[in-house]
């Protein structure tokens, strides 16, 4: 038996640092991550790596269940599948654990794979409608929702080209700027006047 991690951030922002560290300790001896990928796609890079590597016997952990998926049709066909393959499921946050070959994770698991993955993907789907509807009420006033566009003389993108000068790394300048390091590097490849 093989134990196989799964870790999963939805943007390239996030880390999965501390889904790695869980799983390691859990016993994992290989983990696949899927860096910048929504939990809504039923195909992912690193999870299909994983699922073609499964073999009877082997489990999946996760650090928690949402990792894994954000819908729960997809989400619970994942699991039967698991099932069908007499592979083992662990959800670490969720205390959620399924052995095909015992009885260990039958209905009650099952059950409580649903009610999780449907709050999920409810969570999921309230984002998008607040999303939307804030969208709506800034098109009503004539405004353009979403991020604002920053350019080269946009006075942060001009501090980030001064203290790269003066030497200092990336997440240095964002510490005194307030922002994140893939942001300073977006401010760093933009051209200073």
């Amino acid at each position: 038996m093989t134990s196989l991690g799964y870790a999963r951030v939805s943007t390239t922002d996030q880390n999965t640092e501390l889904q790695i560290l869980e799983l390691e300790a859990a016993g994992c001896e290989r983990i696949y991550r899927d860096q910048g990928i929504s939990g809504t796609k039923t195909s992912r890079p690193e999870l299909d790596k994983m699922l073609d590597r499964l073999s009877r016997g082997d489990e999946v952990v996760v650090w928690k269940l949402d990792r894994l998926g954000r819908n729960t049709r997809h989400l619970l066909e994942l699991l039967d599948n698991f099932t069908d393959r007499g592979i083992k499921f662990r959800s670490l946050r969720d205390g959620i654990v399924t052995d095909p070959d015992s009885e260990l994770g039958g209905a009650i698991a099952r059950a409580m794979v649903t009610i999780i993955s449907a709050f999920a993907q409810l969570e999921r789907d309230q984002l998008s409608e607040r999303t939307r509807a804030g969208m709506a009420v800034a098109a009503s006033h004539g405004r353009k929702a979403g991020r604002r566009e920053i350019t080269a003389d946009h006075g942060n993108v001009k501090r980030a080209h001064d203290l790269k000068a003066q030497g200092l790394k990336p997440a240095d300048i964002g510490e005194i700027i307030g922002s994140s390091r893939a942001t300073v590097y977006r401010y760093l490849s933009m051209g200073a006047d």
